[in-house]
């Protein structure tokens, strides 16, 4: 493999693991970041932004966290150390080329017809087809040099929490146009730095629309900068599961939804008869296990009537949950943050107008903390109208991906970091060990027409659970089913603890995976 051109486009947890896991195996990969740092989306976030996995869930398996960071949910700027210590240590920095990013890829060598009608993917079912197709990217750099990259293998690591940012559409004349002020998006606000953004914050009347992390970190900075002298008003559409910790009445959460048992509550995807009668007699015991913990996060949430309308399982199913900021429902309570729940909005002269008030809500600066499009970013990379149309399916589906890594129909290439878990960093990981070990010719993939069918199981799951989010593609609660897949691939044993007990309750995480080396 170490004659092989590998690039990897994108600089973030999934991209330093992959390049690392990479180097290991002999292959010296490139890699394209788009900015002038590394980490991601951890690169330019508000200061106040914090994980929102527990450390110890959120780390690489070979690589602890230092003994100086003690706090349970590190900040972005220990984040970004973690990552920099990470890639520094491993080499993979010295792999990264920053400024350059990847505008557009073709392939080559291998006419569409003939790929599209492929039984096997790549043709024969292994990592770089039979040597005839390439891909051909092409990268732009800082000066706006364009070049054309050749590469036998493309690992595409560009995240879906930015690049491309989910603007709402209006009907004309009651959009951003109508407002006297200025309208933004989180991923600017982000690009602003801490200083200057407080500077556009300050003595304004800020409204912040959205009410996840991102949109919660900014009505944070906003309270914190203005106080309750011009409070930030947030325009909720939907309520989430906004919780403080993992802790419900003192019990770990955790036990509940991240181990072997709690995995028995749950149909899924491929799982056969026996487990999948046995997940339908214990489907009360799932539905008891989300009211005890809902029973106390919804504390602070039924003062406000925030508490969400679907259950705290079916936001940990979709990973729509959040930690939240400190002092969050302080803020409330004291108003230097406003809440207006409508499900829609629209623009005026002098600020935002919401469903069951005449009067609008009057602002200077609005902030649309309304997510991104993960999927169009990935679309738009691809130069073929061919890929364009089939890379990431229609609306009514999920993404197309086998093991939420390659489309069966996208050959010599693998989307890392699309697939949401509970706990990112370490899912990276183990989806970087296993495509090291097919890169190395460790195993073929299936047919074609056998990972489309594997693709449906997983997409029925997600529509069972998810309701309309299942675009999301997340596995957080069966993250060990969906490992366990990834170990057998690999020929690494997917039980990872000491006994029986240990294997039904005890929580996975990290530290299981520290000495997973495939065959």
């Amino acid at each position: 493999m170490e004659k092989k051109r590998v690039t990897i486009v994108g600089a973030g947890v999934s991209g330093l693991a992959a390049c690392k896991h990479l180097l290991e195996r002999g292959c010296t990969p490139v890699v394209f970041e788009a900015d002038t740092l590394l980490g991601g989306v951890w690169a330019r976030t508000p200061d106040c932004t914090s994980l929102q996995s527990e450390r110890t869930m959120y780390q690489y398996s070979d690589f602890p966290w230092p003994d100086s960071v003690t706090e349970v949910f590190p900040n972005h700027r220990q984040v970004i150390d973690y990552l920099h210590s990470y890639a520094r240590h491993f080499g993979v920095i010295d792999c990264v080329r920053f400024g350059h990013r990847v505008v557009g890829m073709e392939y080559a060598g291998v006419a569409e017809e003939e790929l599209a009608a492929w039984e096997e993917w790549a043709g024969c079912g292994e990592a770089f087809g039979d040597g005839v197709g390439e891909w051909r990217l092409t990268v732009s750099d800082a000066e706006g040099h364009v070049q054309t990259h050749v590469a036998d293998f493309v690992v595409l690591c560009i995240g879906r929490f930015s690049g491309v940012p989910n603007i709402p559409t209006f009907p004309t004349g009651k959009g951003p146009e109508a407002f006297d002020g200025q309208v933004l998006h989180t991923m600017d606000y982000s690009k602003m730095g801490t200083k200057k953004a407080n500077e556009m914050l300050k003595g304004k009347r800020v409204t912040v629309v959205g009410y996840l992390k991102s949109a919660l970190d900014v009505a944070a900075e906003c309270a914190q900068v203005n106080g309750t002298e011009h409070p930030c008003t947030m325009v909720v559409r939907t309520k989430h599961w906004l919780i403080p910790d993992y802790y419900a009445w003192g019990f770990p959460i955790s036990n509940l939804y991240l181990n072997r048992f709690s995995e028995f509550l749950i149909h899924k995807p491929g799982e056969g008869f026996l487990l999948s009668l046995l997940a339908t007699i214990l489907t009360p015991l799932r539905w008891l296990f989300s009211k005890f913990a809902e029973s106390y996060y919804s504390i602070p949430m039924k003062k406000h009537d925030m508490v969400p309308e679907h259950s705290l399982f079916e936001a940990l199913v979709t990973c729509l949950i959040a930690i939240t900021p400190k002092d969050h429902y302080k803020r409330l309570d004291e108003g230097s943050i406003i809440l207006k729940k409508s499900k829609t909005f629209s623009f005026c002269k002098e600020g935002v107008l919401v469903e069951g008030e005449s009067s609008p809500i009057k602002s200077d600066v609005v902030i649309f903390g309304t997510g991104f499009k993960g999927d169009q970013k990935i679309k738009d990379m691809f130069v073929s109208q061919y890929f364009q149309n089939i890379a990431v399916g229609p609306t009514s589906s999920t993404l197309p991906l086998y093991r939420e890594c390659i489309h069966p129909k996208i050959p010599q290439l693998v989307v890392l970091g699309y697939s949401e878990s509970l706990a990112n960093l370490y899912t990276a990981e183990i989806r970087a060990k296993w495509l090291a070990h097919f890169l190395d010719g460790g195993f073929r993939l299936p047919s074609v027409k056998a990972m489309q069918s594997d693709i449906l199981e997983w997409e029925k799951f997600m529509k069972r659970y998810s309701r309309g989010y299942f675009r999301r593609s997340c596995i957080g609660v069966l993250h060990i089913w969906y490992n366990d897949l990834l170990c057998k691939d690999m020929g690494c044993n997917p039980r990872r603890k000491n006994g029986i007990f240990a294997e039904l309750f005890e929580v996975y995480g990290p530290s299981d995976y520290i000495n997973l080396r495939p065959k």
